[in-house]
């Protein structure tokens, strides 16, 4: 199978071409690229792989110099598979770097921090955060570097196949991509659920809601489930990079609402493995899910929001950058002017079918 080159392949060279001896935590779901990149690096450094998933690598990991040092002595660049399943490897990542200044690389599909509670606020100031998602189209474009006079061709083609089945790397690359999907959700994006037909019940009824507010409370009620469990439900597929939180959002004047969220599926695919209409919010949830890439991709520091008034007027999008400059963003099936309903200054853009490459691509504060 072809490998695509991804943008955080260009991320790990530059950290290890340079003199930044942070651990690089690379984050994103599971199927997403972690582990192709990590068996990449293995051949191409000539080290070990740790997979902390197998407990005979985590126990080679004790808080002891001479077994630290040995490792240390024995790979030039440590890397880390699947860090989150040994939170409590915390501390001895902080060992390593405060004692042998090591460059070490660890991939998790959740967040550390979200298992080792406390003991990861010790890192702070010794690590830096990359992630690896689904491919972004940006990266496929990249990929294949299709001819000016095809670009029209290719944005269509490329948005109706991520709008379809996603673009989770093995799925964008095999055929049999129904099948495959599901695999994943079954296999990989349910793994850390107790009860899984709740997890993929709770995953329908936000499928069916794209584009708008989601309530817990009438999630909850609809599947005769506690509002707590399906709020902690929603907020591990948070934390997975399954679904992308929206918030409403906030300013001091009475006319806007900002009790609920938006939520949105990083990956399309999933969403249609439980819901196969293609219709709705989708084309909305495939921008909302291609800004976030970018957003964690080139490490924006920005915030996205949607803006909705008691009237029923709506923003889709507002983008908030570090000094407090707005872009709202709408999306529209056709070109057509935009509302002017925020209340602050701002940049206004429209992004269609037509356009969402180029603004996508572009887009900024």
């Amino acid at each position: 199978m072809h490998l695509l080159k991804r943008q955080i392949e260009v991320d790990i060279d530059q950290y290890l071409q340079s003199e930044d001896i942070k651990i690089l935590f690379v984050w994103g779901p599971r199927r997403s690229g972690k582990t192709t990149i990590i068996n990449k690096l293995t051949q191409e450094l000539g080290v070990k792989k740790y997979n902390f998933d197998l407990l005979s690598d985590r126990e080679k990991f004790v808080p002891r110099r001479e077994i630290l040092e040995a490792i240390v002595q024995e790979n030039k660049v440590i890397l880390i598979d699947e860090v989150q399943s040994f939170p409590e490897a915390t501390i001895i990542l902080k060992i390593l770097f405060d004692e042998f200044k090591v460059k070490i690389i660890a991939t998790g599909s959740s967040e550390l921090r979200q298992k080792s509670a406390r003991e990861f606020d010790t890192l702070a100031g010794r690590f830096n955060e990359i992630y690896c998602l689904p491919l972004s189209i940006s990266e496929v474009w990249e990929n294949e570097k299709p001819k000016t006079s095809e670009m029209n061709i290719f944005t269509k083609k490329l948005a109706k196949n991520f709008q379809i089945y996603g673009a989770y790397p093995e799925v964008f690359l095999k055929e049999g991509k129904i099948d495959l999907l599901q695999h994943i959700l079954d296999a990989y994006v349910l793994k850390d659920v107790k009860n899984t037909k709740l997890a993929k019940d709770i995953l329908t009824k936000i499928a069916l809601q794209l584009g708008s507010e989601v309530s817990v409370r009438e999630i909850a009620t609809s599947l005769g489930a506690a509002p707590s469990t399906v709020a902690n439900y929603i907020e591990i597929f948070v934390k997975n990079y399954i679904l992308i939180s929206l918030p409403s959002f906030k300013t001091n004047t009475r006319k806007a609402v900002s009790e609920n969220r938006k939520l949105y599926f990083y990956d399309l695919g999933i969403r249609n493995t439980e819901f196969r209409q293609d219709k709705g919010g989708v084309f909305e949830n495939f921008i909302v899910s291609e800004l976030e890439k970018m957003r964690k991709i080139k490490n924006e520091k920005i915030n996205m929001y949607f803006y909705r008034e008691y009237g029923g007027k709506e923003i889709d999008i507002i983008i908030e950058d570090y000094k407090k400059n707005y872009t709202t963003i709408e999306i529209k099936s056709k070109r057509g002017a935009a509302q002017e309903i925020f209340p602050l200054p701002n940049k206004s853009e429209i992004i269609t079918a037509e356009n969402y490459f180029e603004k996508i691509c572009e887009t900024k504060p």
